[in-house]
Order: C-alpha cells, then structure tokens, then sequence
C-alpha cells in the first residue's frame, strides 16, 4: 500500500523537502550529461516507489530523442544516439506538453522554456496507484533536475567550443614546427592509457588529453631556429626554451574550461628529484597529471627522436625511463607505464 496516500501535510513536506535535497545533492555532484540521466532515474524510482523509469531528452524537432535512458528493476540501458518518438505516452506529453496520470502510470515533460525531454515511471499493477501528491512531487524534482541538465548540455557544447579552439591551435603549431620534431599521433593515447592504470577519474583524464595536446603551445612564439637546431643549444637558447611551460600555462589560463589543465601543462618538465622547471617541485608537490605527461614526454622524445637527439630503438628508452625511476621520473608513474607499454602496439612507434 502507498503510506503516502495517509502523509499528514506536515511529512508530505518533509518528503518533498527530502527529495528535492537528494535532487540538488545528484545535480552538483555529477559532471557528465550520460550519468546525471542514469543516477538521475535510478533517484526517482526510489523516491516514487517505481519499479521502472525512462528519461528522453529531444532534438530541436522533438520528434526524436538525443538520449534515451530506461531503468528497470531487471536491467539498465543508456541510448546515446537519435532515435524517433514512437511510444504514445511519450507523444502526448510531448505534443500536449502536459502530465500525465494513470494508476500506475505517470509522465511528465522537461520544460526549460521549452519542451527538452520526457520523464515517465511506472509502478507494477497491483501496487498502489499514483495520486496528485506524487505528480506534484515529481513535477517539483524534475524543475531542479532540469537545471543540471541544461548546464551540462551547455558544457558539452562549450567543451565542443574548447576542443574545436585546441585542435586549431595544435595545426597551427604543427606548420610552425616540423613533423619529425612534434609528437606522434598516438601520445594522448599513451599518456590517457598511463592515466587510467593509475586509476584516475574520468575528469583527470580528459584534463590530460588537453593538455596532451597544449603541452607544447608556449612554444609557438620560440624562434624556429631554435626549435630545429640540431647542435647543442646555449645557455641563452636553453632558458628560451624552459620558458614555454610558464607560456603556455599563461596562454591557457583565462579559459575556465581549461583551468584543471594549465598546473600539468606548467609542471611537466618538473623532475621527481626536485631539479627540472620551472618551479623545481619535487615527488608530489608535482601535479600527479604532469608526472604522467613526463614520462610519456620522455618516451617519445627518445624514440622520435629530436633536432639534437638520435632516436632510440624502443628496448633501450623503456631501460632509459625505468633507470630514471626516482630522480626524473615518479616510480608509481613508471611502473604504470611500463604495464601500459607492454600491452600497445609499439612497432607503431617504429613506421614514422
């Protein structure tokens, strides 16, 4: 039976004021738009007392859904691609943007000054029928809930902004430098690769992909005769180019979306002993994302080779990066990547 049918005013409220702090919690601690939905369903089904909950959000003809969301008590499935509306419930809401309430049926629309989405549970028949106070309460967390959602979808389309601004940035550093002296295509995926058998975050990650890409931008205004200078570089030329890290961090910093990337891009020519630049940190002092860039920095410097560098055949870098374990390199980091490498393809570092 529904305790709720037999809620006081004063418990309706404290249930409301409950939820709607659950729903606040979920928005502000969830940053990706795929796993606000799934948390977000699997919240309401147990506020409502729902055996089954699905989520859709629209595109702009709201005739098909962008993400589909569908939770049952036997099994969970995330639709992430443009599917067409055929269920009825759905189109109703949609066309009429209007609740609707049924004994065990209830469907409301996300609305931020349009129709957005569809939100639709389901309790098994023979349980209790939903009443007013449940579609209200609903109506209430799906006003909050909402709020998270449009917000990501704006950071998705912001971080689209950003990566389309990197990319351009990354050609044009690309014309100024000459290909043999950049890095492969395949270094974010050795650095991301390196990032996850340390076990960090799906936001870690995609920090380091960033900066993957931009670790190198302070260098598009270093003279291209000394980026390509093939004899030792003098002391002058040297601390020209142990300037790029700071450049490169100051280039960044203004851009919000990209402020957990600006402390690796600064700090990966930092040494685990204390003696690189610009900032001589040392062990942890060093952001643990550009302990990572370091090594897979170093990698590939030795196997590609520089201006001033022969390259290396890759047994004897992996022997060079494990004999540096504890003075240029963080050990953790180094066995890490020394489980990565054993399981990569690295006769693709041998064809460029």
């Amino acid at each position: 039976m529904n305790t709720k049918n037999y809620l006081t005013p004063t418990k309706r409220y404290k249930v409301l004021i409950s939820s709607v702090h659950s729903i606040y919690r979920l928005v502000n601690s969830t940053f990706e738009l795929n796993d606000l939905i799934n948390r977000l369903s699997r919240l309401l089904c147990q506020i409502l007392n729902a055996h089954s909950c699905t989520i859709l959000l629209l595109d702009p003809t709201k005739k098909y859904s962008i993400l589909k969301c569908l939770l049952s008590q036997r099994k969970s499935c995330l639709i992430d691609k443009k599917i067409k509306i055929v269920n009825s419930v759905e189109k109703r809401i949609i066309k009429n943007a209007t609740s609707v309430r049924g004994k065990d049926t209830l469907g409301i629309p996300l609305v931020s000054e349009d129709i957005i989405g569809v939100i639709i549970i389901k309790r098994n028949k023979g349980t209790a029928s939903f009443e007013k106070f449940d579609q209200a309460l609903l109506i209430t967390l799906a006003e909050q809930a909402v709020i998270g959602i449009k917000n990501l979808q704006l950071y998705e389309e912001q971080q689209k902004l950003v990566l389309g601004s990197i990319k351009s940035l990354v050609i044009l550093l690309d014309t100024r430098i000459p290909r043999e002296y950049t890095h492969s295509p395949y270094f974010s995926r050795l650095v991301s690769a390196i990032a996850e058998q340390v076990h960090l975050d799906e936001k870690q990650i995609e920090s380091l992909k960033y900066a993957s890409l931009l670790h190198d931008a302070g260098k598009i205004d270093i003279p291209i005769e000394i980026l390509t200078k093939t004899t030792k570089l003098t002391p002058r030329e040297f601390k020209i180019i142990r300037r790029h890290p700071l450049k490169g961090a100051k280039m960044l910093r203004y851009l919000q979306i990209l402020k957990p990337v600006v402390p690796i891009i600064m700090h990966h020519h930092e040494k685990y002993n204390g003696t690189g630049y610009p900032s001589r940190l040392k062990k942890r002092q060093i952001p643990e994302g550009a302990r990572i860039m370091a090594v897979a920095d170093a990698f590939e410097a030795m196997v590609y080779g520089r201006p001033y560098r022969e390259r290396m055949d890759i047994t004897s870098a992996i022997k060079e990066i494990k004999r540096k374990s504890g003075t240029q390199f963080d050990p953790r980091i180094v066995e890490a990547f020394l489980k990565v490498i054993k399981k990569i393809n690295t006769k693709k570092y041998l064809s460029r």
